[in-house]
């Protein structure tokens, strides 16, 4: 990064400065210059933050050159044959590290020309809404990384937006000190892939890495201590998932209660309780993927410090913290963990410091897993509905009568629009197919701006694409979709 040589100075007073360069910190930072505001950030190591360094963007190189990998040795379905189809793991970790250095580049070269102010180092709030930068310097002696105090820098600013992110999230059992028990951002750090793995919780992460690793042939058993994959999904997204990972050969316990792990030379053991029985697995590592935490070490310095709950920072409406002028967002906060849901609140509170109304509703938020085929939802599922005490009605379609999905055979999948039954408010919609990632943003629109089906269905959809779905699932909550077979009347 470019960055700031400044020892022990004040460069000014700041309108805005943001600790942390993930993509909420970086997206706030740009954002605030654009709108003429002087702004610094800080970052303690890559632009990019955990996204797009040990995140969203490896994993999805990850899965993107794993998935290859499978369909090329699947390629005999389609009259294509193929043989000694083999993967060098060093080599597709390396792609995975120029993917994201070009767009780590790609932030740093924004922030520069947006003459945003950029310092490396630990950012920790003091007093008066100043900011201590705690330059990192490599010690001669061990050429270890080392903090020293007579580099410190304070800066000062009228507004701090605190966006430091979130660190993978340690389960308290005995055993998980162990080396061989890997975080995320250890196993991306991995030279050679696992032969066998378990990974603990049945989550985003756990279901995107469990599809890169079986497709390069590792062994893999998920251990999930709630009674379904991806709990906050909807039940029919889960339910389907659950077959189709296990016909990949994966080994899935749902209501499976994590005790504890014990190691043995390069062997781990995963002790744990399903239907009341003393259950035990082994592998050669153990991933924990339960979740992640906010990342609040060394945020906050003496007597300084916002109201909290749960490790989390309390804000108002304007994610401003009881601090006044100091606010947070991102994975510090409560809300989704999703890295675009830290970019909108960036983009808000930016917009807001400058006196522009917001240009994003926040309210929804779109939620994706990149696992084969993709999931995604945005709104309220039929269940949320109920509870809420919503009528509504419900339209899906199964995507296997979609023309584009028969081509490149697609497994099972389906589309499914929830809209209020009085007004025909499309209110929510969730997908499990090809393309569904990039799909539901056409939902998201709809339901910001409060569309209803009507409206929807006046858009012509090309054929034949994955979207064509959208349109029949809509129809279908018409009253018929033309692709789908009428119900038999009772």
């Amino acid at each position: 990064m470019q960055i700031l040589q400044e020892e022990n100075e004040m460069s000014g007073k700041y309108d805005v400065i943001v600790i942390g360069a993930g993509p909420g910190g970086y997206v706030a930072a740009i954002k605030a210059a654009k709108l003429g505001l002087k702004t610094a950030i800080i970052e303690e190591r890559r632009a990019g933050g955990t996204c797009l360094n040990r995140g969203c963007i490896p994993a999805k190189a990850m899965i993107h050159a794993s998935s290859l990998y499978r369909e090329m040795k699947e390629a005999e379905r389609f009259g294509v044959s193929a043989s000694d189809i083999t993967y060098d793991y060093g080599k597709i970790v390396a792609y995975k590290e120029e993917t994201t250095d070009k767009l780590v580049q790609g932030v740093e070269q924004l922030l520069k020309a947006n003459g945003v102010d950029v310092y490396e180092g630990k950012g920790t709030l003091l007093e008066e809404k100043k900011v201590r930068i705690q330059k990192k310097v490599e010690d001669e002696e061990d050429s270890t990384i080392a903090e020293s105090a007579a580099d410190d820098t304070v800066i000062e600013g009228e507004n701090i937006i605190l966006a430091s992110g979130s660190k993978p999230l340690i389960l308290p059992i005995p055993g998980m000190d162990n080396e061989r028990v890997l975080t995320s951002d250890a196993l991306f750090a991995m030279k050679e892939a696992p032969k066998s793995l378990i990974i603990i919780g049945g989550g985003v992460i756990s279901v995107e890495f469990a599809t890169v690793y079986a497709s390069l042939g590792c062994k893999i058993t998920i251990l999930e201590a709630m009674p379904k994959l991806v709990p906050n999904m909807d039940k029919e997204i889960s339910q389907n998932l659950k077959m189709i990972l296990k016909t990949r050969g994966i080994d899935i316990h749902t209501s499976a209660a994590v005790q504890g792990v014990t190691v043995e030379g390069e062997t781990c053991t995963c002790h744990y309780i399903e239907k009341e029985k003393e259950q035990e697995v082994t592998a050669e590592y153990v991933l924990c993927a339960v979740g992640r935490c906010p990342n609040t070490d060394g945020l906050f310095g003496e007597n300084v410090k916002p109201d909290m709950e749960r490790g989390r920072v309390l804000v108002n409406e304007n994610f401003e913290s009881s601090i006044p002028g100091v606010y947070a967002i991102g994975d510090l906060i409560f809300g989704a963990q999703l890295a675009h849901a830290a970019s909108a609140q960036g983009m808000v509170v930016a917009e807001k410091l400058a006196g522009k109304e917001p240009s994003i509703d926040l309210s929804i938020v779109p939620g994706c897993v990149y696992t084969d085929p993709e999931i995604a939802s945005a709104g309220i599922t039929e269940d949320q509905a109920k509870e809420k005490g919503i009528a509504v009605k419900c339209g899906k379609f199964i995507m296997s009568a979609n023309g584009k999905s028969i081509i490149t055979q697609e497994e099972r999948g389906f589309i499914k629009v929830v809209a209020e039954e009085a007004t025909g408010r499309i209110l929510g919609a969730q997908m499990m197919c090809a393309r569904a990632t990039d799909m539901i943003g056409e939902f998201v629109t709809a339901i910001t701006n409060g569309l209803t089906v009507k409206q929807m269905l006046k858009g012509m959809r090309s054929h034949p694409t994955y979207n064509e779905g959208i349109g029949e699932a809509l129809e279908e909550l018409e009253g018929g979709a033309v692709h789908v077979v009428p119900r038999k009347k009772k």
